[in-house]
This record gives structure tokens, sequence and C-alpha cells, in this order.
């Protein structure tokens, strides 16, 4: 059998997603969040259903140790392990005291067998968001009429629809989506947001982001998807010098981020456009609404899951 290294960070729910986020550049064997708060929301959203084993003591705890794991061949060990600890030295650099890290302690054990490598892949299941059912592209699915299906090959970047900042821009999309829209995404990941605004009928979708793997992987779910020609992404923080200009943008990114970005992103958005904002924990959610106030777009609609926001704008 072959052996494998389990690498795993300790974190708080607030910041697991963007140490898992970090964890995808360097493996393509899996990573795992193990979090209890997501039983905790999980629960909550059941309106009023109870898991029989389900601990009743169990409640959110935001400062919980939350365990993100991810999974690397033995010889590579150590030089992920120390690239790691470099990138996430600088998130919390560039976070300047505004998200709790937790102890952001590493460990490392050896997994024997790779059968392993297969069973994360069990866990994921199609996903129905309103019209659009997000399906990984190893399971097959035979859509009714009127659903759109995205397919994802999810071993590459964050975006799978399971997250609520995602799901929640899926769903948005489908309100303002028309034919012949140009929608722009920043900060596309995956390209899952961009894909689906094209598979709803959007002309062109501008994807945008910082990451090499997520660029790859945003090529790569598109061409899986045969929506290539209407779907262009960049290496880049926004579009830079271009003067595309979006009916729809969405930007699915931390509050953090939102805010830096807020004199910028508007400058793409078209006359009468919409701007749907996602990745907003609920104590950024004032201050991401004032720096868009200030640059002249108001709030239309909001949606809350879990422990998260999203926001929809208009000039």
């Amino acid at each position: 059998m072959n052996e494998f290294s389990e690498l795993t960070i300790h974190t708080t729910t607030e910041a697991s997603e963007l140490i898992a986020d970090a964890m995808w550049n360097y493996t393509d064997f899996g990573v795992n969040i193990c979090d209890a708060n997501d039983i905790v929301h999980l629960q909550k959203s059941k309106d009023g259903m109870f898991w029989d084993y389900m601990d009743d003591t169990l409640t959110v705890n935001e400062n919980a140790d939350v365990l993100v794991k991810c999974y690397i061949a033995l010889d590579k060990t150590d030089a992920v392990r120390k690239a790691l600890r470099q990138d996430v030295a600088q998130m919390v650099e560039n976070a300047a005291g505004a998200l709790n890290f937790g102890s952001l302690e590493d460990t490392v054990r050896t997994v024997d067998g790779d059968a392993w490598l297969e069973v994360w892949k069990e866990h994921f299941r199609p996903i129905h968001l309103g019209r659009i059912v997000v399906v990984p592209e190893w399971i097959k699915y035979i859509p009714m009429p009127e659903e759109k299906v995205v397919l994802l090959d999810s071993n590459m970047a964050f975006g799978t629809g399971e997250h609520e900042t995602t799901s929640m821009c899926v769903e948005l999309l489908q309100n303002y989506i028309q034919e012949n829209s140009v929608c722009i995404d920043v900060g596309c990941g995956s390209g899952i947001l961009g894909i689906a605004a094209v598979k709803l009928g959007a002309q062109k979708a501008y994807l945008t982001d910082i990451d090499p793997v997520a660029v790859d992987s945003a090529n790569h779910n598109a061409l899986l998807n045969g929506v290539e020609k209407s779907v262009t992404v960049s290496h880049s923080n926004l579009l830079d010098e271009n003067k595309i200009t979006g009916d729809i943008i969405v930007a699915n990114i931390t509050a953090e981020v939102l805010v830096l970005l807020s004199p910028s992103i508007p400058k793409y958005l078209a006359e009468g456009g919409v701007l749907i904002l996602s990745g907003i924990l609920h104590d950024r959610l004032d201050t991401v609404k004032a720096v868009y106030a200030q640059q002249g777009l108001q709030v239309v609609k909001e949606r809350a899951k879990g422990e998260w926001n999203a926001l929809v704008l208009r000039r």
C-alpha cells in the first residue's frame, strides 16, 4: 500500500475556508474541514427537525478548534508544511487582527493505503440551487427539463456550491440574469458562478482571481461544461485597465477584501447593473454596507445562511 501524509492545521470557523483554500495550492488529493459548528448550523436549518443522536449540549462556539486537513505525498511533506506556514503567516499579517485564526498549530501523521483518496468523493452529491444543479464530474446525473447542470471537478479550487456563501450567490444570480447579460466574477475560485451565469443565459462571463490554481480550475471547469467560448478567465485582482463593464458583478470573497476593493469594483458595474456580494460574516455586515454606500450603491436585498451574509446592491 502507498502511504501519504495527513497535514492538519488547527484554526477557527471564520478562518477555516481561508486555510482550506491555501491547502488546495499544494494537494491534488483532497482537503477536509472538521467543524462541529457546521453540525449546529445544519441542525438549526432543519425547521424544528432533530437528529436522534445529536449531542444536546452542542452549541455554536466561534472560537472552537476547527481542524483543516490536506493529504500530500510523503516526500513533499516538509516542503509543503514550510510553504503553508509562510502562506498562513501572510494571511494573519494581511488580516491585521480582523480575523481570529486560532492556534494555527500544525500536525502531521502518516496514513496507510490509498483507498481513502476516493473516499472523500463519496461525500459530494448533486447540489440543487434553484434551477442550477451542481454536479461533480464523476457522477452521472440526468437533469429535469428546467434544470441547468454545472459540472465541477471539485479537486482543484474553492467553490463547489456546498458552502453557504457560494450557494447564496448561485441562488441570487437566478433573479437577475437576463438573455445577453454580461457577468463579472471577482475571485472566481472554481469558476462556478461565471459558469452558472452562462448556463442561465448570460452572453459572456469574465472571471478574475489572483490565485493561479483558481485560474486553471476555472478554465478547466469552463471546458468541462462546454462554455469555454463564453468564459474568459484572468489572473488578476480585477480587470486592470480593461474597459469591460458587467450587468451583474458577483464577488464571493471575505468582507475584508470586499472592503479593500470597494472603490474599484463599482467602476466595472454597468448603468442599472446589479452587484452581488457574499462571504460576509455577521459582524462585518454593517462595515461592508457602509463602504459600498459611499460608492453610491444601496442594498436592495439581503440573504443570510448560517453565519454568512450576501447582499444585492444597485446604484
